[in-house]
């Protein structure tokens, strides 16, 4: 069997150098997105064939489809002999378009695949984040000129060290105000969020956060996924500050995104009020998935 390992901190280099070989502008192509996540997920992974293959879950294992420069017929049939040693079925919970194709040409009819709208990346133009002019934008607009009303001193500041530990706070307050503790999906996402305040030094990540009257109200982080695309990973804002998310989402735009054409932010997970708020702001495109079972 394939002897697949726990991700680390350490895996950063190697697995990055093969993620930019497969990632396409998809989050999941990303070393943060897996590090962060790899408790909630139970990702390990694997090099095979020339590829990095990352896999999820625990009792019926899942990979994302494999990046890496190798031969993909020998990989899929490679990965296909160990899933049958382990008695189970090859799936993929990840599969780009292009990488459907692929596996449409290499095994005919052999693959049942199915749509993942919740899991497809939202992604924008870089200049329509950082200028939201338009009448489609003009309630962002609305919302951020109220904000600036009612907070004349706010500010923004890139995240040092010096004031993580704020930016935390702020999050752990916000957690408390949603009920992470009592809701399945935003405790798996402060989990996650723990992780990145805990290595923000170590996976060179970039943040920003809004403060206003001393206090700190909006944070968010990001990096660049690709040449032309730059990854937001997270963004909170406390609720009852009307603006909040939009200044915040502007701002770290304004100050990171010069350069990039598109702005990934990342997918919705099936939320209703997050699909709304992703829809809002008016996608350039949206980055489909699918998985893939292989049929006996």
């Amino acid at each position: 069997m394939i002897a697949f390992e726990p991700i680390t901190i350490k895996d950063k280099e190697w697995m990055t150098g093969y993620l930019k070989k497969g990632h396409r502008g998809s989050l999941e192509y990303n070393f943060t997105s897996n590090f962060i996540w790899r408790h909630v997920y139970h990702l390990e992974r694997a090099k095979v064939e020339g590829f990095l293959v990352v896999r999820s879950g625990e009792e019926c294992p899942t990979y994302v489809f494999p990046s890496g420069d190798g031969n993909v017929k020998l990989l899929v049939e490679t990965l296909l002999e160990d899933a049958r040693e382990r008695q189970d079925k090859l799936r993929f919970n990840t599969v780009l378009n292009e990488d459907r194709a692929k596996l449409d040409e290499l095994f005919p009819a052999k693959f049942e695949f199915k749509q993942l709208r919740h899991a497809q990346d939202y992604v924008y133009s870089a200049e329509s984040l950082r200028t939201l002019a338009g009448k489609k934008l003009s309630s962002k607009r609305n919302h951020i000129n109220r904000f600036e009303e009612n907070n004349p001193d706010w500010g923004y500041e890139e995240i040092t060290p010096g004031n993580l530990g704020e930016a935390l706070t702020m999050h752990r307050e916000w957690c408390k105000e949603a009920g992470c503790m009592d809701n399945e999906s935003l405790y798996h996402e402060s989990c996650a969020v723990e992780e990145t305040f805990r290595h923000f030094e170590e996976l060179e990540l970039t943040g920003g956060l809004i403060r206003t009257n001393g206090r700190v109200v909006a944070y968010t982080f990001g990096e660049p996924l690709s040449e032309d695309t730059y990854l937001v990973h997270i963004e909170k804002a406390f609720y009852d500050i009307q603006g909040a998310y939009p200044i915040i989402n502007r701002e770290f735009c304004r100050a990171n995104t010069e350069g990039f054409m598109y702005v990934n932010r990342e997918d919705d997970t099936g939320d209703e009020g997050l699909r709304k708020a992703k829809l809002s702001y008016r996608p350039e495109k949206m980055i489909e998935k699918v998985s893939a079972q292989w049929i006996d």
